[in-house]
């Protein structure tokens, strides 16, 4: 693992240990993807299971309330993903369960009140700001730009040696959690990560060029999305994708990708933030956030105002209305929040 050990947060050296402790003393260890599932939450679900498993404990990953994307299938061990949600498994077969990449219980599942069962000790492991701890260990670290980086420095602290599958699972997830390593949140840091996880993937091209890659489906929803946009006080860029359009050419989950479009937006450089929304069915709304200027418009700001949540430079946010109601209130909201 990198050497830069002296970079790495107290708060992970400080609990590095107590979650160690309770890793051994299970037998059965549970793992998740939240729901919408991002390279960094199937990245770091995979990379813990792969580490687990060479210290001999028997690990399942489920993929939670969404199917994991055919974008991430050649992540080492995805295969292995169980195609069931929270409350589709047996919680009595485990004994520890560690929630990584979620800010909230919502994030294990929004099929129902999430409940864990006494036998069933939690480990939390993330770094979204709006977590408040819900886990009898909380390692949260907000300094940091994914759950995956947050992985890499909790394992150098544990003297885990790298392997190809853990190294390539961890490089994903942080890579797309930086917006290929554009967000303010990278760190010199961050790049000795990402140098030290290289050094141990023999194609690191082709792994970047997959985490690019579209499908017919997806290329046509993002010309849809950018078809129409709409820009308040010259800085705050809006997409809106009705439900109908999204009727209307058949799109799947897979091919929906809201934050992709944020993100893309804000290679224009007078937009300094972007917002795309999709009514994925009828009344159901989500928006994903994005900034390139943290100080000037920190879009966690406005994704709290509207329930959501995340981070400074990229948040997200559901809405029970439709797509012309949300854009209403988020264009209300922009223009409250950030005087444009």
């Amino acid at each position: 693992m990198n050497d830069g050990t002296s970079d790495i947060a107290a708060s992970i050296r400080d609990k590095a240990p107590l979650i160690l402790v309770e890793i051994k003393k299970a037998s059965s260890i549970l793992l998740h993807c939240h729901p919408s599932p991002d390279p960094d939450s199937v990245g770091s679900a995979l990379a813990m299971k792969l580490v687990l498993e060479k210290m001999g404990k028997s690990v399942t990953v489920i993929a939670g309330d969404s199917p994991i994307p055919d974008a991430f299938m050649h992540f080492p061990g995805a295969k292995d993903i169980i195609a069931k949600n929270y409350f589709e498994i047996d919680l009595a077969k485990f004994d520890l369960f560690i929630a990584q990449d979620s800010g909230g219980l919502s994030l294990i599942s929004r099929k129902g009140p999430v409940i864990f069962p006494p036998n069933l000790y939690t480990i939390v492991i993330d770094h979204h700001a709006t977590n408040s701890g819900y886990g009898k260990i909380n390692l949260i670290e907000v300094s940091y730009p994914a759950t995956a980086q947050v992985l890499a420095d909790l394992f150098s602290v544990w003297g885990i040696a790298l392997d190809e599958g853990v190294a390539t699972n961890l490089f994903a997830g942080i890579y797309s959690d930086t917006g290929g390593l554009r967000y303010s949140s990278v760190t010199a840091h961050t790049y000795s990560v990402m140098a030290d996880l290289a050094a141990h993937i023999h194609d690191i091209s082709t792994l970047i060029r997959k985490m690019h890659s579209n499908t017919p489906g997806a290329l046509r929803f993002q010309s849809i999305a950018l078809k129409d946009i709409d820009v308040i006080g010259g800085k705050f860029a809006l997409s809106i994708v009705p439900y109908s359009a999204i009727s209307e050419y058949g799109f799947v989950e897979d091919e929906i990708s809201a934050a992709m479009i944020a993100s893309f937006m804000l290679s224009v450089p007078q937009w300094i933030a972007s917002a795309c929304g999709v009514e994925i069915e009828p009344g159901n709304f989500k928006i994903s956030f994005r900034s390139s200027d943290e100080k000037l418009c920190d879009v966690s700001i406005l994704a709290a105002a509207l329930g959501g949540g995340g981070h400074k430079a990229a948040s997200a946010a559901r809405l029970s209305m439709s797509a012309e109601e949300a854009k209403k209130l988020v264009v209300a909201k922009a223009k409250e929040l950030y005087n444009l």
